[in-house]
């Protein structure tokens, strides 16, 4: 009898093991998530501004075609940095700023134009047309502090505007310019036998635009250690101090320059025509930015954008 039970008891603990083995046990996954569309932004626009000096708002005003016309809601911000951070920091922002912006660094999205990315292919051929000119202008000739230092800022101009490396260096700090059409330094340099000597006593001061900042001061620094180790005092803020620290009213004043720059042409009533040297030494797109949050808006075209900066477009969701 027990030995019955105990062969019973062993057979169906075989059973029970072999239908354990046999049996599918289904894993148990959690559902995956549809994918979320960002929200469309709503909401009051928060229109951000330059200055009324600043060379970059002149030529996006006037460009975009609403000169004179600007909402009087409009916070101004001093500076293209400064415009960067407070749009990146608003998300209902929106301003314009230089192509040389650092966007993502500053969690900003730029903005196509009438359907054009801001690129440098796309200035040089025509295609965007929110672009403008770095222009630059000298102290008088014989207006320098030493006749070694007129020597030089000429020796400087001619590298960063005409020279195949000065223009490699605008070009990589976002400066639009043609590479190809320069001169080698080489070439060049046989007409400025200052950079040979010692300069390490010469400071070249600037002033003016800030958007020029960044290319400017590339080019500056690439050209010290072919110069004779010169200095450089660079104090950008804002195009209407460009004409003013080199030919005008605080041409000998403590902010005094020996280059002044303008992120647009020179107005008529700034005469540059007294310079020692002025031009322009590349160009550069001034693009519409947004808030990086703001997954809305793309592209936008000249009718939107000058009814947003006029204050007829008020909110996001009423963008036509």
């Amino acid at each position: 009898m027990n030995k019955k039970i105990l062969g019973l008891v062993s057979s169906l603990a075989l059973v029970s093991v072999l239908a354990g083995c046999g049996s599918t046990t289904t894993p148990t996954t959690a559902p995956t998530a549809a994918p979320t569309t960002p929200a469309a932004m709503t909401g009051a626009i928060k229109v951000f501004t330059r200055d009324s000096t600043s060379g970059t708002r002149e030529a996006f005003e006037s460009i975009v075609g609403f000169a004179e016309k600007l909402t009087n809601d409009a916070f101004e911000v001093s500076s293209n940095g400064d415009m960067a951070t407070k749009v990146g920091a608003e998300k209902s922002g929106i301003g314009y700023a230089s192509l040389t912006t650092d966007f993502e660094a500053n969690n900003l999205t730029p903005v196509m134009y009438e359907g054009v990315e801001a690129t440098i292919k796309t200035v040089v051929d025509g295609t965007y047309k929110l672009n403008r000119p770095f222009s630059y202008a000298t102290r008088a000739e014989g207006d320098f502090d030493s006749e070694e230092k007129e020597q030089l800022v000429a020796a400087f101009i001619d590298y960063m505007e005409n020279s195949i490396e000065g223009r490699e260096v605008v070009l990589g700090a976002g400066g639009i310019v043609d590479v190809d059409a320069g001169t080698p330094w080489d070439e060049l340099k046989k007409d400025h036998p200052i950079v040979d000597k010692d300069n390490s006593a010469i400071t070249i001061y600037t002033g003016g635009s800030t958007s020029v900042e960044k290319t400017l001061k590339a080019a500056l620094e690439s050209f010290i250690p072919l110069a004779g180790n010169f200095k450089i005092n660079m104090n950008q803020t804002g195009s209407g101090d460009g004409y003013k620290r080199v030919l005008g009213s605080e041409k000998d004043g403590a902010n005094k320059a020996d280059i002044g720059f303008a992120s647009r042409s020179f107005k008529a009533e700034e005469d540059v025509k007294g310079a020692m040297i002025s031009g322009v030494y590349c160009k550069d797109a001034v693009v519409v930015v947004v808030n990086a949050g703001n997954t809305s808006v793309e592209d936008l075209t000249q009718a939107q954008v000058a009814a947003i900066f006029m204050g007829e477009t008020k909110n996001w969701e009423d963008i036509k």
